[in-house]
């Protein structure tokens, strides 16, 4: 068909840069999800979660205070000053410094489980999001997107939200807190000039950090580009698994899947040195930091200014400190990845779809079903029409059949009706109402389509005939897989309606296939019938059985035929041939015989190939063992 045609194929490259304005965009459309409207529950988690992240990290602070009041009052002939607690035993201390620790930790998992709600409420609203918004986009997105990449993006974004809120709201905005009572800690108690050592290695390591973490995510983007290049072929290769049974290449897919995961390979290692470099940094500013300060604050027990408490109160806060920053690169570098991974699925989620309503669109109200195609014309691509200026009407309750060569644009028909797509120019009229006027929804409820190549979700067959209508009883369904004629061959099945249909409906054969789609749109009861070559994928004596049941349906009903066998329309009320997207002939069967045009010559030759088909089945029957010298 003339729309698998195209030549562009848009990737899921995950090589794609991504700046700080389209973080700052990500982190804007993430936070409404965090404070949902409406949801006070969630509201007072997050105000509990920030109250508990706020009291341990004050808790964590002071506990290195309780710490150095402990070492003091354990040196031989200390004198408290002013400030201190004169206490002979420092037991108080230790205690008190043993609770702090557990109440810091305790307050912290605290946080975390009054926030774990609102964390996850927000990744399963936005997952859901996806999911609607990348059905409510237009056929066009989804046949230019593949597959296998696309579910990587989605994998990847709703992992990189939970990772995001968990880390961002409680391991880098605590630190970056801490950073600030610290720093200011040491500035009111030992000085400016430890204060500015410590802001200046802190500053150091971050700046440092960032600056190689930025530079590092370029492997990082290959490694997702290779990964979702791998995971594509895997699922292509998998979902194709009988044509690849047909052709032998089990060894071609396997070299095809092992060149995406050499690359994946080659940049997972270069991300691994460049990892290693990383680390090696931050450890030499820590250390540098640390040592400085830890020799500034010996000097000054030596000179008296400090007792030996305070030199250990330095430590403390430093380790204290650096302890989160070193676990701070890791998570910047994860943080910098959810951000990119985040941004391909909201970009997904802002993307607008091609086929929309429009403000104020009206639903369809159907009063007998009359179809007109007024001046019509389409393409996929501007220098390849599809359709050009074609008008026909279809009568309430009657059938047209459309024929014609492959590529003429008889699926485009069927396409554009069910508003795929919008047309070029001209109308699509269904009783007098512009479907581009009305909402998708309410037209696609009156439209029953049963497609020429049928796909079937992997579940069972009661699941896939009532998809017609989901809240139909299963008397329902019985009743509908009877005019399809698939009722007897369910019932020979083991698990009759519950068996399964596998991947794609694998299980079935082509026609069984189809009479579980006929059956699904017979379940459906539209007022409107799309059948685009619906009996293509059944052998001659089914097809004479489904074409009776096709027919009863039909009667009550506006039935639009997309037709290559034309012994399945010659009762039709009115056939339109096209060639090249034109209309050429119209009329009914017997009018188009008596022309000798078009049609007469499709016919003649569809007559001749059934002829020589016939003879050779006669031949077979009179010589079973297939002597040709007969």
């Amino acid at each position: 068909m003339a729309h698998r045609m195209r030549s562009h194929q848009p990737s899921d490259d995950d090589g794609e840069e991504t700046t700080s304005e389209n973080h700052w965009q990500t982190i804007k459309t993430l936070l409404p999800f965090i404070w949902l409207k409406g949801r006070w529950d969630l509201r007072v988690r997050v105000v509990l979660a920030v109250i508990f992240l706020v009291t341990a990290k004050l808790i964590g602070i002071y506990v290195p205070f309780l710490f150095k009041d402990a070492v003091d009052a354990l040196i031989p002939g200390f004198q408290a000053d002013a400030q201190s607690v004169v206490i002979a035993v420092p037991l108080v201390f230790i205690l008190s410094y043993g609770l702090g620790r557990v109440l810091s930790l305790f307050f912290g998992q605290i946080r975390d489980a009054v926030f774990a709600r609102v964390g996850q409420n927000a990744v399963r609203n936005l997952a859901l999001s996806t999911f609607r918004h990348l059905h409510r986009l237009s056929l066009k997105f989804h046949m230019e997107r593949k597959t296998g990449g696309l579910s990587r993006v989605i994998e990847r974004g709703t992992r990189g939200i939970d990772f995001l809120l968990r880390f961002m709201l409680f391991n880098i905005l605590p630190t970056l807190l801490e950073i600030f009572l610290i720093t200011f800690i040491f500035w009111s108690k030992f000085g400016f000039y430890y204060a500015l050592v410590t802001f200046i290695c802190l500053a150091g390591y971050i700046l440092y950090t960032m600056a190689v973490t930025d530079w590092r995510l370029k492997f990082r983007r290959e490694m997702n580009k290779q990964d979702t290049e791998a995971n594509t072929k895997a699922i292509d290769s998998l979902l194709n698994f009988e044509t690849v049974k047909y052709f032998t290449n089990e060894e071609h897919e396997a070299r095809r899947y092992d060149v995406a995961l050499a690359k994946y390979e080659q940049a997972s290692v270069r991300s691994q040195t460049s990892l290693a470099m990383l680390n090696v940094g931050q450890s030499l500013i820590i250390s540098a930091g640390l040592v400085i300060v830890l020799l500034m604050a010996a000097q000054g027990v030596i000179d008296g200014q400090f007792t030996i408490g305070e030199f250990v109160l330095v430590n403390s806060l430093l380790i204290q400190i650096y302890m989160p920053l070193n676990f701070l690169g890791m998570v910047y570098r994860e943080i910098k990845q959810s951000l990119v991974d985040m941004e391909k699925m909201f970009a997904m989620i802002r993307k607008e779809s091609d086929v929309i309503d429009v403000p104020g669109a009206d639903e369809l109200k159907i009063s007998g079903g009359e179809v007109e195609f007024d001046n019509v014309s389409f393409h996929y691509n501007e220098n390849r029409p599809i359709l050009k200026n074609i008008s026909f009407k279809v009568a309430a309750g009657t059938t047209t059949a459309i024929v014609g060569a492959s590529g003429a644009g008889k699926s485009t028909v069927s396409r554009i009706l069910f508003r795929f797509y919008d047309v070029t120019e001209g109308r699509i009229l269904i009783d007098g109402q512009d479907i581009s006027r009305v909402t998708q929804k309410s037209l696609r409820r009156q439209i029953g389509v049963v497609p020429q190549d049928t796909v079937l979700f992997n579940d069972t067959i009661r699941y896939n005939i009532r998809y017609g209508r989901p809240g139909a009883s299963d008397e329902d369904v019985v009743a509908a897989a009877k005019h399809a004629q698939i009722h007897s061959f369910i019932s020979e099945l083991p698990d009759q309606y519950d068996s399964e249909v596998g991947e794609r409906g694998l299980k079935l054969s082509g026609g069984e296939k189809q009479r579980v789609a006929i059956a699904r749109t017979i379940l459906k009861n539209p007022a409107i019938l799309l059948l685009d070559e619906a009996t293509s994928a059944l052998d001659s004596h089914t097809e004479q059985g489904i074409q009776q049941a096709l027919e009863a349906i039909s009667l009550q009903r506006t039935t639009i035929v997309i037709a290559h066998r034309l012994s399945t329309i010659v009762k039709a009320n009115e056939i339109i041939v096209l060639a090249a997207g034109e209309i050429i002939e119209r009329g009914t069967h017997d009018e188009l015989l008596g022309r000798r045009g078009a049609y007469y010559g499709m016919w003649q030759k569809q007559k001749e190939a059934t002829e020589a088909l016939q003879k050779l089945v006669e031949l077979d029957a009179f010589n079973p063992e297939g002597d040709k010298t007969v």
